[in-house]
């Protein structure tokens, strides 16, 4: 349920410039909320999203556009606009409007419901569409964490500069005898010409002397001057590798990133917490303890079409028992299979096996963990774990057999693998997560070797 909101002040359209000064006199001439209530400006941080829109992957994917998905707008996005405007028979501005979204979004459904989408594509359109991930994220984000919201839509079309929009809101359960602590929301849009040229304005957004988050929902790039300018003056960068059109490719860039020291969190790598904790119980019995070294099978079953989860946990994993990914192979098909070898300080060879399984509702998170198994070929070695999800149970890994006697678990779906709640909980840190950072480098070390 969404926290209610008292409205401080509704959107109002101000000049990039005096954004600082409209949102000074919205607290300098505000007297109340009624019933006696003062508005209390929130002071913890700033969380910068940037958040394209849906119209480039919906072109890509009934074939308008062949570039990059990436949420950057350029000339060949508004070339494909003004193609499917034209076959729409809509007024060619090669803009994107509520009319060709809709047209758009009515052909990807009648294409969705023939079966000829691809998991990528849906995935893409996940990235890029905020609606799909329920109205109101700024809002579930602000009623946890009163403070700042900057959001950039990027548009496309003609380059007429940047617009802003102004609001202020209060949730009610942030109130103390006679206060409401509100939140501040900062809306601008434009081209991303008009945002590289106002690069220095849009950091400057940020409340000064207060922890400053980017959260950036488009692909990667670090050649992007915006990107680069923002990331340099954040205290962290938080994305979701569950939402990558291409992960590997996107994963590889996430390490390049945490080699420069750019604080940096994934908020698919907090789902994973409870397959880690399960794991690591699995071994904590004294009389299991050694036997997490005889280990030299893992299978890992995730659902078909993002497969960063299963290659984190491997990296996580690999990096707890100092294994070194000496080989890659990849094969796509029903089950798209990774095969992956590493070896341990002994040079004994691991084999891994990760299998990207079909899933028919692949639900809100693409990619999630399905089951996995620890073994060993060493028959007498009793570390033979399995590990399932409450929803698909562990008949794969159980119907393996075997002479060795497995360890069964099954993890509970966790309530707070929401997007929006991840999020919030990041929102209360800033700095580095250094496990993430040791089992990154070695999830990186492994795709190098493709």
């Amino acid at each position: 349920m969404t926290t209610p909101l008292v409205s401080l002040q509704a959107p109002k359209d101000v000049d990039l410039d005096y954004i600082d000064r409209e949102l000074h006199e919205i607290w300098q001439n505000y007297s109340g909320v009624g019933d006696g209530l003062a508005a209390t400006r929130a002071s913890t941080f700033s969380v910068l999203v940037y958040e394209p829109e849906a119209t480039q992957p919906l072109l890509a994917s009934l074939g308008f556009y062949t570039g990059p998905v990436d949420g950057i707008g350029g000339p060949r996005t508004t070339s494909a606009i003004k193609a499917a405007q034209k076959a729409y028979g809509l007024e060619i501005t090669g803009l994107s409007t509520p009319e060709l979204l809709t047209k758009l979004r009515a052909d990807f459904e009648a294409k969705q419901a023939k079966g000829n989408i691809d998991l990528a594509e849906l995935a893409s359109l996940k990235q890029y569409s905020p609606d799909m991930e329920g109205a109101g994220m700024a809002d579930a984000i602000a009623s946890i964490n009163p403070c700042r919201i900057v959001t950039l839509c990027p548009t496309t079309g003609e380059d007429e500069g940047v617009k802003a929009q102004v609001s202020a809101y209060c949730p009610v359960n942030k109130r103390s005898a006679n206060s409401l602590i509100c939140c501040e929301y900062i809306t601008v849009t434009g081209v991303s010409q008009a945002f590289e040229r106002v690069g220095g304005v849009i950091s400057e957004l940020m409340i000064p002397e207060l922890p400053k988050f980017i959260w950036w929902k488009a692909r990667i790039d670090e050649d992007y001057p915006l990107f680069q300018r923002l990331v340099s003056n954040c205290d962290r960068l938080i994305v979701d590798s569950s939402t990558f059109v291409e992960p590997e490719a996107e994963l590889l860039k996430i390490g390049e990133l945490l080699k420069k020291d750019i604080p940096l969190i994934d908020l698919n790598w907090a789902r994973l917490s409870a397959w880690q904790e399960l794991t690591a119980e699995a071994f904590d019995p004294p009389e299991r303890r050694s036997a997490i070294w005889e280990v030299d099978q893992v299978t890992i079953d995730y659902e078909k079409g993002n497969a960063s989860q299963a290659l984190m946990f491997l990296g996580w994993l690999a990096s707890r028992l100092n294994w070194l990914p000496v080989d890659y192979k990849y094969q796509e098909g029903d089950y798209n299979i990774t095969t992956v070898t590493l070896t341990n300080v002994e040079g004994k060879e691991i084999k891994a096996e990760l299998a990207g399984v079909p899933i028919a509702d692949w639900g809100e998170v693409l990619g999630d963990l399905i089951s996995l198994k620890l073994t060993s070929t060493n028959l007498n070695a009793d570390c033979c774990t399995v590990l399932c999800s409450e929803t698909t149970g562990c008949m794969r890994m159980e119907a393996g057999g075997g002479a060795q006697s497995c360890r069964i678990q099954q993890v509970t779906s966790l309530a707070d693998q929401s997007t929006e709640t991840l999020l919030s909980q990041q929102l209360q840190r800033w700095g580095k997560d250094v496990l993430y950072q040791e089992s990154m480098e070695v999830t990186t070390q492994i795709l190098k070797l493709e």
